[in-house]
């Protein structure tokens, strides 16, 4: 219950990460909107379309994190944790389809640039930095997949603002204005790269597979190790949300024991099992061939 337990408290913190970053987010793309019609930069009115798309994906997020954090029942008998993973699911389809957006529009202003209000750009990339940079900061002590793609997400903005800062100052200097549309093309790729690393591990998770890294012989004969001379029949390892792992173990002893040796040994293997952050562990224990279903 305790694992439980903290699982739920560290949720309700994620939930509030979210919800400032979703209105962080949203607030400033208001003034960015204004501020792309008065500075007459087309790139700045792309990416505030970007950014209202990434407003509606964060406030999905925020309510699927909320909705993760209701306590299990008949219909959800492990919880509501999986919402969690289903808003970083859509996230990442989001924001793959955002990144596309920004290279299909920074390809044709290379081939054709246009001439933008570059002192008006520098100031808003610069509050486009401290807005998002400060949600970047508030999600980046958060550790489930579904923060992590909207930290992603709120990243992108962060690099696009320097982007911006810094083909906004050269172009005061130099006519250079296909700088900012170049550099738009390779952060765009760079967030295409890290969507498809979150994407695989959501889909991992989907896909019941091991939450730990490597194979998982080392943890069996890591168990196998304390339970003299007895095996292990049946093994089972998932997550439920890439941060709360659960195991099942059906094992078969080399002799009788007592019911408190059987909680001690129980008591033994979930300590190992801890190690590698595997909180909830159901096993059961046959002695001889008596109760054998294999």
């Amino acid at each position: 219950m305790e694992g439980k337990h903290n699982h739920s408290h560290g949720a309700h913190h994620e939930t509030k990460n979210i919800k400032v970053a979703f209105f962080l987010n949203l607030a400033f793309t208001i003034i960015e909107i204004i501020g792309g019609i008065l500075t007459n930069s087309m790139a700045i009115l792309s990416d505030a379309l970007h950014d209202l798309g990434d407003s509606f994906s964060l406030g999905m997020s925020w309510y699927f994190q909320n909705l993760s954090n209701r306590k299990p029942n008949n219909k959800f008998t492990y919880g509501y944790s999986r919402f969690s993973l289903l808003g970083a699911l859509l996230n990442s389809i989001i924001l793959f389809t955002g990144s596309i957006f920004i290279i299909y529009r920074a390809i044709p202003r290379i081939l054709n640039p246009q001439e933008v209000e570059e002192m008006g750009m520098m100031y808003l990339a610069i509050l486009g930095i401290i807005v998002n940079g400060a949600a970047v900061l508030k999600l980046k002590k958060g550790s489930s997949l579904n923060e992590r793609v909207v930290s992603l997400h709120l990243m992108e903005d962060v690099l696009g603002w320097v982007v911006v800062l810094i083909a906004s100052i050269l172009m005061i200097f130099v006519d250079m204005p296909w700088l900012d549309p170049l550099l738009s093309l390779g952060i765009a790729v760079y967030i295409l790269f890290n969507v498809y690393k979150n994407l695989k591990d959501s889909l991992k998770v989907v896909l019941q597979g091991s939450p730990i890294e490597g194979d998982t012989d080392k943890l069996h004969e890591k168990i196998e190790g304390v339970l003299d001379g007895g095996e292990i029949r049946d093994f089972h390892l998932w997550s439920l949300d890439g941060e709360y792992h659960i195991c099942t173990l059906h094992i078969k002893l080399s002799k009788e024991i007592s019911c408190a040796e059987q909680d001690l040994l129980r008591l033994k293997i979930k300590e190992l099992l801890m190690q590698d952050h595997i909180v909830h562990t159901t096993i059961e224990f046959q002695m001889g061939e008596e109760g054998c279903v294999l």
